[in-house]
């Protein structure tokens, strides 16, 4: 077999002499083994043929006369020796060659044994000694398919073409080319194919261009084909629990050989390269199209979002995104410890690849953001934060109630966790578009998410943050502080979780109250973290790389075979939603507002001003009062210890004084020890005691006959009171979110048991904790209602639990406060948003239509233009064109079935982009002879009854019978959440 030479890349284990101290610190010559690198290898090689020629010039004549009988050859080989000894075994046996035979004999049974002992050698197959260590292996494999990706990628654009347009390999042998067998791995067989190397090619470029990735760039005898990795690639992306384990598993039984674990890892290598590859790929044809600028894909991500229009309406807000951090997708990180527990470095194998794209923030860009890097400029206006001091004006009544919003929770997450993924992506498209990942639960990297969106985007965005009251307080203690007031951002709360805020950060942060949102919930990330956390127990241990190669790869497939796809139903859906608030919502509050004798809605407006005005008061407690009560709980205590101190006093005076004088027994000197202990006690509060009345100024102390102890044990009432109210309350929002857990798709079975035995325990503890706030309403002066188990489990929203927390004044008898009327304010609002919907919808499903449009003949342009060119670029342009294209029929379907809505305000008619530079999908109408078609200003062009042209009528049945499953699904889910809280 011929093979063309390859560069070594192998190492070696050498051994030598040298000098070194003992333990007791004499000289002494060891032997030292060291492992040499090819250069290395070729260095010494030099070295001792130059000491070994230094060596010789020093002999004197009988030195080296010995020296060269020492070094003398037999003139022939011992190989050939051997085989010539094979040949006269093999003459004597079968009779040519006659041999003395003695008396006694044996000698022919010798010579058979001698036969046999050679054979063995013979066939003794010598194993290779490898002494690279791994990560050595891994680092130089990578190199070396990175010197070989351009030669690559242009072998698989041309595979690609040819498989496209059925064109054969022109390979002819020649006398140059050279040949090797591979074993390549398809999806249903196994073959050895004789693999033709022209002189043009290396032998895995010239695997390529044939459809084969190779698992080593030199000498390779194990292929994949390229449509079982594609397969792999699809399905792992549409099922991202299948792992490289589980699919070579299948190929094996499919094969009918045993698994091997080696097989994974030939598989997983294979699989990297095709990754590589097409990543390189797609860069050619981004480069192409002009869309490789810092940036573009963010710019880009949502075209409802970013494709804006000439004279389009202004929206309050340009643009909403949300960002969250996502628990599932951590990666372990495991660390070699030294003697003293203390970790020395990872145990992660050496992989210094990196994904060359813009979905992921850079480190520097993070890291510039961190407390230690901004703390010197900002001095101690950044680490003194005043938020969580209750005394403060800018006191965060959240902060105790959310675990991420407290540092030393995040700082101890980091000794386990390496990385968490968390997501910044725009609203408007089914979910969120992903177009920034980064790590999220210390504040740096928020602030680093913010910071980059407001350099892109500029003026008024709007960001949803689970804890998005506190950040807003950060933001304003960073650098960013400036831009936030001089581009209008704002932080919000998204609704599922704003819920769980308190009552008065939700008037200022919820998205239910807060203007220009319509009905966005910012809640995106959590839909889009329930698919992909799929895939977390596939990364969950894997490497840095393999870890966000594959989130890389679930998210741009996601984006384009999902997000965008799903846009114009995520737009149709929104307008149909707020279409129907609009049509019951007013009849409902107009009767609401007629039963609460309200004239005028800006009423509502009036509600939620004092609302806020009466939760701030009630989140400050008077210092005064503070020290009141608790002069009156020492006052309580003296009083305790004073009883405590005479009874432990008259016991030990009925002791007499023969007992004194005799000694004190055993018994006598308990009696003793409890006097004094009652005397300690006692004098303790009674400082106390004397403290409080000098810093109140209290000339006589207060008995309980006096008016002012009678006030202040009012006041310690109340505070029992609201401590048991707030124990109830923080019992119910565990049950609210475990409900909502248990209740979501792709919530396993395990899981569903844990949250269900959690829920049955949790019940117990509300029952008891209820007893407890009913005892507590009860003492008080003016006692408080009693909760009932059926009202506090129907609790749906937190709100309902601050207006229980009145200390001062009655609030009962306003009409915000009562049940009827938040309902209203509540639905007023739902209305208002509806309208606000309604506006930002027209402007958005017009982007949409102009986009459509545009981007087509934009691609399509690009593609005629480098035919000419590069036929092979061209075909590459093509197959983009293809997967951005193939949703556009879908696209204009359903616009027009948005213009057919009843109520529908706005116009399908596409419009012109403002952006018309480089690369931009508007920049055809710019071009030199554009692409035929309609004009700017067409309608797309889709019959009336194109919903179901085409269609065959089994897939339209087909097609129904999959909507009613999904409407009996959910009232499925709907029913079991109300048996879930019926039952507890």
């Amino acid at each position: 077999m011929k093979r063309r030479s390859t560069v070594q890349t192998s190492s070696k284990k050498a051994r030598r002499i040298g000098s070194t101290r003992d333990r007791n610190g004499i000289w002494c010559s060891r032997p030292h083994t060291e492992v040499l690198g090819p250069n290395a290898m070729r260095e010494r090689q030099v070295a001792d043929a130059q000491h070994l020629e230094d060596r010789i010039n020093e002999m004197d004549a009988a030195e080296l006369r010995h020296f060269q009988d020492l070094h003398e050859l037999p003139d022939s080989n011992a190989e050939d020796n051997d085989l010539e000894d094979w040949a006269m075994y093999d003459n004597v046996l079968d009779g040519t060659q006659q041999v003395d035979i003695s008396h006694e004999g044996g000698e022919l049974a010798a010579l058979n044994a001698m036969r046999s002992d050679m054979a063995k050698g013979q066939h003794k197959r010598r194993r290779r000694v490898d002494y690279r260590v791994r990560r050595q292996r891994t680092e130089l494999r990578n190199k070396a398919f990175e010197k070989e990706m351009p030669e690559m990628t242009q072998a698989y654009m041309d595979w690609q073409y040819r498989e496209a347009h059925g064109q054969a390999l022109p390979v002819e042998e020649t006398g140059d080319s050279g040949w090797c067998h591979i074993r390549v791995i398809d999806v249903f067989a196994t073959s050895s194919k004789r693999v033709v190397i022209p002189t043009s090619d290396t032998i895995v470029t010239a695997l390529v261009r044939q459809g084969l990735i190779p698992c080593a760039p030199s000498n390779p005898s194990v292929c994949v084909t390229l449509q079982a990795l594609e397969l792999f690639r699809v399905v792992n992306l549409r099922s991202p629990h299948l792992s490289i384990h589980a699919f070579v598993k299948t190929l094996c039984d499919l094969h009918g050989v045993p698994f091997k674990r080696y097989l994974s890892t030939q598989f997983s290598i294979t699989h990297d390269v095709h990754l590589a590859i097409r990543a390189s790929v797609d860069s050619i044809v981004q480069a192409a199209l002009r869309r490789d600028s810092p940036d573009w894909r963010l710019r880009h991500a949502c075209p409802a979002c970013t494709y804006k229009l000439k004279d389009e309406k202004e929206l309050l807000f340009s643009l909403l995104f949300t960002m969250d951090g996502n628990d599932s997708l951590k990666r372990l990180v495991q660390y070699v410890l030294d003697d003293n527990g203390e970790p020395l470095r990872t145990r992660e194998a050496l992989d210094t690849r990196e994904l060359n794209n813009d979905l992921y923030m850079a480190s520097k860009e993070v890291d510039q953001w961190a407390d230690e890097a901004f703390q010197d400029l900002m001095g101690d206006d950044f680490s003194q934060s005043t938020d969580v001091d209750p005394s403060s004006p800018d006191y965060n009544p959240c902060v105790d109630r959310w675990q991420n919003m407290k540092d030393n929770v995040t700082k101890r997450m980091w000794g386990i966790f390496d990385e968490t993924v968390a997501k910044c992506g725009y609203l408007k498209d089914n979910a969120v578009d992903h177009s920034l990942l980064t790590k999220l639960y210390r504040a740096k990297y928020p602030l680093a998410v913010v910071a980059k969106m407001l350099r892109v985007f500029g003026k008024d965005l709007g960001g949803g943050y689970d804890i998005g009251c506190k950040f807003k307080s950060t933001l304003m203690r960073t650098p960013l502080a400036d831009d936030v007031r001089d581009l209008n951002y704002s932080s919000l709360v998204g609704s599922f979780h704003g819920h769980a805020h308190r009552r008065l950060c939700q008037l200022s942060h919820l998205a239910t109250y807060i203007k220009g949102l319509g009905l966005e919930d910012l809640e995106g990330c959590e839909r889009a973290f329930s698919k992909s956390n799929a895939m977390a127990a596939a990364i969950r241990h894997s490497s840095t790389f393999h870890r966000r190669q594959a989130i890389d790869s679930y998210f741009k497939h996601n984006d384009d075979a999902e997000v965008f796809a799903n846009l114009t139903i995520f737009l149709h859906d929104n307008y149909k939603q707020a279409l129907d608030i609009l049509q019951s919502g007013p009849t409902s509050l107009t009767q609401a507002m007629l039963d609460l004798r309200i004239a005028d809605t800006a009423i509502f407006e009036q509600w939620r001003e004092e609302e806020k005005v009466y939760l701030q008061g009630l989140s400050k407690e008077p210092m005064r009062e503070t020290l009141q009560m608790e002069y009156y709980q020492k006052l309580v205590n003296l009083a305790a210890a004073s009883h405590s101190l005479d009874a432990a006093r008259n016991t030990w005076i009925q002791l007499g004084p023969s007992t004194a004088a005799a000694g004190y027994q055993s018994h006598d000197l308990s009696i003793e020890v409890a006097r004094r202990k009652a005397l300690a006690l006692y004098e303790k509060d009674l400082n106390l005691v004397l403290d409080l009345e000098t810093k109140l100024e209290i000339m006589t102390r207060w008995t309980p006959e006096c008016e002012e102890w009678r006030q202040a044990g009012d006041l310690v009432a109340m505070r029992r009171y609201q401590r048991a109210l707030d124990h109830v309350e923080g019992l119910i929002v565990a049950r609210m979110f475990e409900l909502t857990k248990m209740n979501m798709s792709k919530t396993g079975y395990k899981e569903r048991k844990h949250l269900s035995k959690a829920l049955q325990t949790r019940s117990q503890a509300i029952r008891t904790a209820l007893d407890s706030y009913n005892a507590a309403a009860r003492a008080l002066t003016i006692p408080r209602r009693q909760l009932q188990w059926k009202e506090v489990v129907e609790y749906a929203f937190l709100s309902d639990f601050d207006l229980l927390r009145d200390a001062r004044q009655d609030v009962s008898s306003k009409l915000w406060a009562t049940p009827a009327g938040r309902l209203a304010m509540d639905l007023h609002y739902k209305i208002k948003h509806a309208r606000e919907e309604v506006g930002r919808l027209n402007v958005e499903i017009r982007r949409v239509a102009t986009f459509v449009r545009d981007e087509d003949r934009y691609l399509l342009h690009m593609e005629t233009q480098l035919q000419t060119e590069d036929a092979h670029l061209a075909h590459q342009v093509a197959l983009f064109r293809a997967r951005r294209g193939c949703f556009n029929h879908e696209h204009q379907r359903r616009l027009i079935k948005i213009s057919k809505l009843e109520g529908f305000t706005g116009t399908i008619v596409p419009g012109d982009a403002v952006e018309s530079g480089p690369g931009e999908a508007a920049s055809v109408w710019g071009m030199q002879d554009p692409v035929v078609g309609h004009g700017a200003g067409d309608v797309p062009s889709v019959s009336e009854d194109s919903e179901d042209e085409d269609v065959p009528e089994d897939q339209q049945d087909a097609d129904a019978v999959a909507e009613e499953e999904d409407t009996d699904e959910e009232l499925a889910r709907t029913l079991d959440s109300v048996l879930s809280v019926a039952f507890d």
